[in-house]
């Protein structure tokens, strides 16, 4: 279905992010909320670099990095 024929306009923009961290990282400790579906690759933490080269080549967009 095309968005075009019926004046359909999608936008974005910046996320007050800070306001709501403490709340969903309590659901994350908690084990409510799962954070696992944004992250693209994980490495280690004595592979971190290969994870920020990943970022920086476009491959991955967001990295977790497990201590």
């Amino acid at each position: 279905m095309s968005c075009f024929p019926r004046n359909i306009t999608v936008s974005g923009g910046l996320t007050p992010a800070r306001r709501y961290l403490p709340q969903l990282l309590a659901q994350v400790v908690a084990g409510r909320l799962d954070p696992s579906p944004i992250f693209e690759a994980t490495v280690s933490l004595a592979d971190a670099a290969r994870g920020y080269q990943l970022m920086a080549d476009r491959r991955a967009a967001k990295v977790l990095v497990r201590v």
